[in-house]
């Protein structure tokens, strides 16, 4: 198995009212860069924005570490993903 970020594409008709593309990345396990993009459309996500597939790219190595997938029989198919909540905002102006 092999490590791909899919980078899709999609029309939020919540947002502008759909005129702007908006997008996302999954990270998906897959053998291959046909079973990654099969795989990425089975993401509920995916299904239920209408999503398309922009890019897929196949994470081999990062900062000179080797990507190295290994089965882990107890999660099952569910994803752990650790996120650090990072929030910079416009500075708000205050007319004189």
């Amino acid at each position: 198995m092999k490590l791909y970020l899919v980078h899709c594409g999609f029309y939020d008709s919540e947002l502008c009212d759909g005129i702007y593309e908006s997008h996302i990345n999954f990270f998906v396990a897959a053998e291959s860069f046909e079973d990654a993009r099969a795989r990425a459309k089975l993401i509920p996500e995916f299904k239920m924005k209408r999503m398309h597939i922009d890019g897929l790219q196949e994470i081999e190595a990062v900062s000179g570490m080797r990507i190295d997938l290994k089965k882990d029989i107890t999660l099952g198919d569910s994803n752990i993903i650790n996120s650090h909540k990072h929030r910079d905002l416009a500075v708000k102006r205050i007319s004189s």
